[in-house]
């Protein structure tokens, strides 16, 4: 399976400076010469991640396949899941962590990352 990176996250511009970098562009006559570019910085908050999610390719894009969360999910993520968090049972991903807990969760979670592993184009 084809691991894919990264396309959007929750950053704002901090701003510009500029790098001095080599440029390693064969047949470009700034090639093996230093040049500066400009660049922006993004400051973004630290991260952490909840789940796994793997896709499968259809003739209409991409489809979830199967999803595997974390064992431990924090109350500020969630939070995110609900829309009136203090009237709430707060029951969301309660049965996660019970999975990771029994022999027979652990055997199901590995063999959904086997599936994950065999069938999906993007993880």
């Amino acid at each position: 399976a084809v691991v894919s990176t990264q396309s959007t996250g929750m950053g704002h511009k901090a701003g510009m400076t500029h790098i001095l970098r080599e440029v390693d562009r064969v047949g470009s006559r700034s090639h093996k010469k230093e040049v500066v570019e400009a660049v922006t910085i993004i400051e973004t908050p630290p991260m952490m991640a909840v789940g796994v999610v793997g896709y499968i390719e259809t003739p209409r894009g991409l489809r979830s396949f199967k999803t595997v969360f974390a064992q431990h999910i924090s109350d500020e993520c969630k939070r995110r899941f609900y829309k009136n968090w203090y009237r709430c049972k707060k029951k969301a991903h309660t049965r996660t962590g019970q999975k990771w807990a029994d022999e027979d969760g652990k055997k199901s979670i590995e063999a959904d990352f086997a599936k994950m592993s065999k069938y999906c184009t993007d993880i």
